[in-house]
């Protein structure tokens, strides 16, 4: 049973009646309950601070220990009448899936978590879940969008992010609602399962919106080396650059395509990336290179929600995020503050600490956060919330669509390398 494996176990011996009484004590005062003897409530993340992700991971470390700040500072998580802080048991994954999936069997099983909170990157998350659904803990996440995650209808995994294809449809979407859109696209992407699903939904979109895929070709993940590719690319609209390269990876990927494509005069109309552009340091990295670049992000500050989570707006979320780590939020901290807001209310709305009543909890949740709506379909999505489109213009990045919260018109098209 799930109890008696979360239970310690305990040696009955005179020298301890006295704590046993105690501790009986504080559970009739509503102070301990269950698993949670001490009060706190132990929320598991292995996060990739070292390696090819530790951008990214860093990020989402960030915004788990934001909630746990927030939370604790207005009292905990409310269960009747027990009030249980919140901390945050993480290890360094190192950027890699199988260590992840290690840390993750390690925070159950040895540590006791009561509840998993998601790695970055949807190769982490397909082999935590598997660890998660079979010792019956719920997992949230915020940073695996891979459909490939959720086809497997395990009951324990919930995501709170927006599904791979909007990665690449709010882009695309943004593009064609430009005068004179782009009328050629190359499309490129690691092979990883989240960035493969982006590319092959955005290849469906643009040839079902009249963009001609002219080129298309996948590389290994974490490359350092995208020349060979570019230089294809360079001549693959008849003869000619595309008005539009679209890459799908991560951010390192991103800066690589950017700093070779300079070195070999590639320059679109429109570059694109469904991830990279929205972390701080993509700007402080490329400089003036980084300007009119286009990405796609699951939550910028200028969105319009009205929550009733402790954050409240984007704005309040983002003032706080500032004071904390002195730089603007990414959409990676967002979405992972939003995993512990949905675990938050799924929590008070059970009344139990129990991981079955909260996992229940979970499948009915329909709230607005600050982060937006979330809501799981029966295999864990949030199908209810939408992305937005950035671009970064004059070093900063902003809302360019869709216009009902942009807060800036698209540059369009993008000027050359050392012009912008």
């Amino acid at each position: 049973m799930l109890q008696s494996r979360l239970r310690k176990s305990h040696t009955f011996i005179p020298a301890l009646i006295v704590t046993a009484l105690a501790t009986a004590a504080l559970a009739a005062c509503g102070t301990s309950s269950g698993s949670a003897s001490s009060g706190t409530l132990v929320f598991g993340a292995p996060v990739s601070l070292t390696g090819s992700l530790s951008h990214e991971g860093t990020d989402t470390l960030n915004g788990y220990n934001l909630w746990a700040d927030q939370v604790n500072a207005h009292g905990g998580i409310k269960v009747g009448n027990t009030s249980y802080q919140v901390k945050i048991k993480y290890y360094d994954d190192a950027s890699s899936s199988q260590k992840s999936a290690q840390l993750t069997r390690q925070l159950i099983t040895s540590d006791h978590v009561n509840f998993m909170l998601g790695p970055y990157g949807s190769g982490a998350t397909l082999t935590d879940e598997v660890i998660a659904q079979q010792y019956q803990i719920p997992m949230v996440e915020g940073n695996g969008a891979a459909q490939a995650i959720f086809a497997k209808n395990n009951p324990y995994i919930f995501g709170v992010l927006s599904p791979t294809p909007e990665y690449a449809g709010t882009i695309l979407r943004a593009a064609l609602a430009q005068p004179n859109p782009p009328k050629t696209i190359a499309i490129i992407n690691a092979n990883d399962a989240f960035s493969t699903e982006v590319a092959q939904a955005a290849i469906a979109y643009a040839k079902g919106h009249g963009l001609d895929v002219v080129y298309t070709q996948s590389y290994p993940a974490d490359t350092t080396d995208l020349t060979g590719i570019l230089t294809q690319i360079k001549t693959s609209a008849n003869g000619g650059v595309p008005d539009m390269v679209l890459g799908s990876g991560h951010e390192d990927e991103a800066l690589t395509t950017l700093k070779q494509a300079k070195q070999l005069g590639i320059n679109p109309k429109l570059w694109a990336f469904t991830v990279g552009p929205a972390l701080p340091d993509f700007i402080t990295t490329l400089g003036g290179d980084a300007n009119d670049v286009l990405g796609s992000s699951q939550w910028t500050p200028q969105v319009k929600y009205q929550g009733t989570d402790i954050f409240g707006t984007p704005a309040n979320f983002t003032q706080l995020y500032q004071s904390k780590y002195n730089v603007a939020p990414s959409y990676q901290a967002a979405e992972s503050a939003a995993c512990g807001v949905a675990f938050e209310a799924a929590i008070e709305k059970a009344g139990s600490i129990d991981p079955q009543k909260v996992r229940d909890a979970l499948a009915s949740l329909n709230i607005t956060t600050f982060y937006g709506p979330i809501q799981f379909s029966a295999n864990g999505e949030n199908n209810a919330k939408p992305m937005v489109t950035i671009q970064i213009q004059s070093g900063k990045v902003v809302t360019v669509y869709p216009s009902e919260v942009a807060n800036a018109t698209m540059i369009y098209p993008t000027p050359p390398f050392g012009q912008r």
